[in-house]
Order: structure tokens, then sequence, then C-alpha cells
């Protein structure tokens, strides 16, 4: 027979679980927008800065996911930052294809 504190610590176990895993699916989510939007955009390249708008937005939109669930203890921060990192790439990457940026 199982101790009632491991009965408990399952119980509260499986809580956590759930709820980090909703946390990550909402940061892959974020970011698979992000990248969807900068993959359609590199069809048809953006003529100016203003043009970058909503893939900007997208990516605010994710970092913020990103920090809360970094916050919460969900992810490293170090794993949040590589993954804004990642995002970022992508988006100057399209910037400088479209020759809207210079590194």
């Amino acid at each position: 027979k199982k101790g009632d504190s491991v009965k408990k610590r399952q119980r509260q176990s499986e809580k956590a679980r759930v709820y980090n895993r909703g946390r990550k699916s909402a940061c892959k989510t974020r970011i698979k927008k992000v990248m969807a939007s900068v993959e359609a955009m590199s069809e048809d390249l953006p003529k100016a800065e203003s043009d970058l708008k909503p893939v900007d937005e997208l990516i605010a939109l994710a970092y913020k996911e990103l920090d809360r669930a970094v916050a919460k203890g969900v992810m490293h921060k170090n794993t949040a930052a590589r993954r804004k990192a990642r995002v970022a790439r992508a988006r100057r990457d399209l910037a400088v294809t479209a020759g809207l940026y210079t590194p």
C-alpha cells in the first residue's frame, strides 16, 4: 500500500504536468505562427520595414509567452533565450533577404 504522502505527491505532479504542458504548447504554437508568417513573407518579400509589422506583432506575443513560461518555472531561462534568438534570427534573415537590413 502506498503512503498518503506518495499519493498526494502523485496528484500534485499530475496537476503540474498538465499545467506545464499547456504552457509549453502555447509557446510552441506562438513560435510556429511567427515562423509560418516569416516563411509566407519570404515568398513575396516585403518592400518596406512597415511590411514586417505583422511579424513583429507575432514576435512580441511569442516573447511574452516565453517570458511568462520562465516566470512560472515551466521553462529554463536559457531555453527561452535560445528560442527567442531563433525567432529573432528568422526575422532578421527575412529583412536581410529583402534588402531592408544590412548586418
